[in-house]
């Protein structure tokens, strides 16, 4: 669906990082996992990138969560946080094949951007009565999402979160990721493995289930670049 959409709502989710709640047009139905293309005009230059859904649903509301680099995505990341309730974005989609399917166990590695996927695929299988685990590397000190991450947990999931602050193997992951993976392994059929992020994580995600003798080849991954 190529479609314009109304903002409802931006909130900062972390540093450096947003979260944005669009109205959902009639007819859209898209899940947690896959994500949207994203344009606005600014200057009169187009621009366009892709975010992650990071809603549990998009019955009413769509929430993508954006980082803010302008190194990376030139303005368009700070116009997006700082856009007005009332605004309009285009967007089409939804994308992406690597989405929740009401499995009975969700464990979701995520890197960074990883966790807008995270918390939207987390929060889904918790409202359905499933069980969830999150092994989140966040890139900052403080990491994002971490009111949805707690409620997670107060809801007895299993998240474990890392941040840059911690000590790091290769400057990805640190030397306790890989046990915190293996710990969140059961190799039961309901369970599906998830990994996003980008692509250092990415590997260093997939040795850590391979380590725990999880089918990398069953996970859904997305790699973000």
């Amino acid at each position: 669906m190529d479609t314009t959409v109304t903002v409802e709502e931006t909130q900062s989710v972390g540093p450096q990082t947003v979260a944005i709640t669009m109205e959902s047009p009639p007819g859209f139905t898209a899940k947690p996992g896959q994500f949207l293309r994203v344009t606005a005009s600014i200057d009169d230059e187009e621009y366009a990138r892709f975010y992650t859904i990071s809603s549990p649903d998009v019955d009413d509301t769509i929430e993508i969560t954006v980082g803010i680099d302008p190194s990376d995505a030139g303005p368009f990341s700070q116009y997006l946080a700082d856009i007005d309730s009332g605004s309009t974005l285009s967007i089409a989609g939804p994308f992406g094949q690597h989405y929740y399917e009401n499995s009975d166990r969700a464990v979701i590695l995520a890197g960074g951007p990883g966790i807008g996927p995270a918390v939207g695929i987390g929060d889904a299988a918790d409202a359905a009565g499933h069980e969830v685990a999150i092994v989140y590397v966040s890139e900052t000190a403080t990491p994002a999402h971490r009111t949805r991450l707690t409620a997670l947990a107060d809801a007895g999931n299993d998240i474990t979160i890392f941040t840059t602050a911690s000590d790091s193997q290769s400057g990805v992951v640190p030397p306790e990721f890989n046990d915190a993976v293996a710990d969140n392994i059961t190799g039961t059929p309901a369970e599906q493995t998830f990994v996003y992020g980008f692509e250092d994580f990415i590997t260093a995600a997939t040795d850590a289930l391979e380590a725990a003798g999880s089918d990398t080849e069953a996970a859904k991954i997305e790699n973000f670049g």
